[in-house]
C-alpha cells in the first residue's frame, strides 16, 4: 500500500506556503526563557492551525512558554490512541538575532535562528495535520504537540511530553534530519550537574598555611571527573564551566563547576552518578567539602524492536518518494528520549535536512522541507502494516 496521493499532493501544492511559514517562525526570536517571545512565536503556529480548522489546547507556564495541542481526529479508528508529532519552537539565540540575521534563501539552502533545529520540523508536522485534516487518510487521531523549552532540557515540559507520550500509539519527532540525510535512530541521554566546593580563606602572603583552597580542590575533582569518561561504553564526563576564588591574593574559599554527563543507556546513569558522588565525597585537600546538584536531564534514545519497525518502514516510504535514508545515532540529546523512555515507539529526526545547528552557520536543505513532509505523511498513513 503506498500513501494516499491526495495528501502527497496536497504538500506538493503547498511548498511556497511551507516556506512562508517556516520565514514567518524564524524571523520571530523564541530564545527558551523569553516567555513572551516563545509565546509570541506559538501565536504564528495556532493561527495557522485555525486557519485550517483544527482545534487547540493550551497548558500554560508562569516562567515558561505554553504547551500548545493540536489534534485531527479519526472516526472508527481501530486505535484510539493518537501518533503524536511532537516538536519544539525555542531556539539557543538570544533576543534581537532573528533582526540581526533574518531567513534568507541562498541556492538550495535556508538560513536563519533555529531554521533547522527545529523551525522546520514544526512546519512539516503542522502541514502534514493540515493534508490528513484536509483529505483524510490516517488510520487514527492525529496530535501534534509543540513545547517551548526543550533546549534547556525541557524543565516545564517534560511531564507533559512524558504524559502524552504514554498515551500515544507512536511519537515521531520533528528534530532536524542528519546533515548526512539521515534520520536519528538513537540518543544518548545527558545530566547537567553544578557542585560547589567550600574551603577557607586567608591571606594568600602572611597566613597562606591556615587557607584551604576550593579552586586546589575543584582542580582534583575535575581531573577524577574527568576519568571516569569511558568512550568505549559511550560514556562521557566535561566540567565545561568553572569559577571560583576571591582576589588573586587571596586562598580561594570558594568553587563551583558545571558538569555535563553523556550516556548510551540508562543504567549507566546510575553508575555514573555514583561515581560522581562518591567524587563529591571525597576530599584531597584537607578541611574542604563540596555539595552537588542536578540542573536538568534528557534520557536516552534507544532503539526498541517496536522502533525498529517504525525505522524500517520510515526506509521504506522514504525510497518510495524518491531518497535514501538510514538510521544514526547521535550523541546529543532530545525530547524523543523521554517519550522513547515510557515505552512508546519512537523515531526523531524526522524534520527537513539540515546542520550547523546553535550557530550562526545553521542551514537547511530547501528541497526537504517538502521531501520530509511527503514520507512523515506516508509514514503515518501506512502505520498499519507495522502492526503497532
Amino acid at each position: 500500500m503506498t500513501a494516499p496521493p491526495a495528501v502527497l499532493g496536497w504538500l506538493q501544492a503547498r511548498q511556497g506556503e511551507m516556506l512562508t511559514l517556516l520565514e514567518t517562525l524564524v524571523n520571530s526570536d523564541s530564545p527558551s526563557r523569553d516567555k513572551a517571545g516563545v509565546d509570541a512565536t506559538g501565536e504564528i503556529l495556532k493561527r495557522f492551525f485555525a486557519a485550517h480548522d483544527i482545534p487547540v489546547e493550551i497548558e500554560g507556564h508562569e516562567i515558561y512558554g505554553e504547551a500548545i495541542h493540536a489534534s485531527v481526529p479519526q472516526a472508527g479508528a481501530n486505535d484510539t490512541r493518537p501518533i503524536l508529532l511532537m516538536g519544539h519552537r525555542d531556539t539557543v539565540f538570544p533576543p534581537g538575532e532573528a533582526g540581526r540575521r533574518p531567513f534568507k534563501i541562498e541556492g538550495d539552502r535556508a538560513y536563519g535562528p533555529g531554521v533547522a533545529d527545529m523551525k522546520a520540523g514544526l512546519v512539516i508536522n503542522a502541514f502534514v495535520m493540515a493534508a490528513f485534516k484536509a483529505v483524510g487518510g490516517h488510520p487514527g487521531p492525529l496530535a501534534a504537540l509543540i513545547t517551548s523549552d526543550e533546549e534547556i532540557a525541557s524543565p516545564s515540559s517534560r511531564p507533559i511530553i512524558e504524559r502524552v507520550g504514554r498515551e500515544s500509539r507512536v511519537v515521531l519527532n520533528g528534530e532536524p534530519g542528519r546533515a548526512s540525510g539521515n534520520i536519528v535512530s538513537g540518543r544518548k541521554g545527558s545530566v547537567f550537574m553544578r557542585f560547589a566546593v567550600a574551603g577557607r580563606a586567608a591571606h594568600s602572603g602572611g597566613n597562606f598555611i591556615e587557607g584551604r583552597s576550593a579552586i586546589g580542590e575543584l582542580a582534583h575533582k575535575i581531573v577524577a571527573l574527568h576519568a571516569l569518561t569511558d568512550l568505549e561504553h559511550g560514556i562521557t564526563v566535561n566540567v565545561g564551566l568553572v569559577a571560583g576564588g576571591q582576589t588573586v591574593n587571596t586562598v580561594a574559599p570558594s568553587a563551583t563547576g558545571e558538569i555535563d554527563l553523556r550516556y548510551v543507556h540508562a543504567a549507566d546513569r546510575a553508575f555514573a552518578l555514583e561515581k560522581i558522588g562518591a567524587i563529591m565525597d571525597h576530599s584531597t585537600v584537607a578541611d574542604t567539602t563540596a555539595t552537588w546538584e542536578i540542573l536538568g536531564e534528557f534520557l536516552p534514545m534507544e532503539m526498541t524492536p517496536d522502533a525498529q519497525k517504525l525505522m524500517d518502514l520510515y526506509v521504506e516510504v522514504s525510497g518510495e518518494q524518491g531518497f535514501t535514508v538510514g538510521g544514526e545515532f547521535t550523541g546529543g540529546c532530545a525530547d524523543s528520549g523521554f517519550t522513547a523512555a515510557q515505552g512508546t515507539p519512537t523515531l526523531c529526526g524526522l524534520g527537513a535536512v539540515g546542520g550547523k545547528a546553535h550557530t550562526v552557520d545553521e542551514y537547511m536543505e530547501v528541497p526537504t522541507l517538502l521531501t520530509r513532509a511527503q514520507a512523515l505523511a506516508a509514514l503515518i498513513a501506512r502505520l498499519g502494516e507495522t502492526g503497532l
